[in-house]
């Protein structure tokens, strides 16, 4: 998995970015050898600490946004939300697979 780090008005520092890339692991089971690219940006707004993430999965692009008071906060929201988005896609992927099987053995 390629994974990006920016900070936006905010330094990344070894803790936030071992913190990040120990989350993002949880992402990486549902693939197997599968390279991911996941775009992640944080950032602070006045109180809020933002986390952005962008990552592109077998033709999709699937975005995250989640913000807290607490940027350890965010980035597991982000990868909590990042992960439902995942499995719904594989879900889809999967169900249309099956899908088409059946249709092709119908009508031979």
């Amino acid at each position: 998995m390629n994974l990006h780090l920016t900070g936006h008005h905010l330094e990344i520092t070894p803790a936030i970015r071992g913190y990040a890339a120990e989350k993002f692991d949880k992402i990486k089971r549902h693939f197997d050898n599968v390279v991911i690219d996941v775009n992640v940006i944080l950032s602070v707004e006045k109180l809020k600490q933002k986390a952005e993430a962008t990552m592109h999965i077998s033709g999709k692009n699937l975005f995250v946004e989640c913000d807290d008071e607490n940027l350890y906060t965010a980035i597991d929201m982000l990868v909590d939300k990042l992960d439902r988005q995942v499995r719904k896609h594989k879900d889809k992927l999967s169900a249309q697979r099956h899908d088409d099987s059946g249709k092709h053995a119908v009508a031979e």
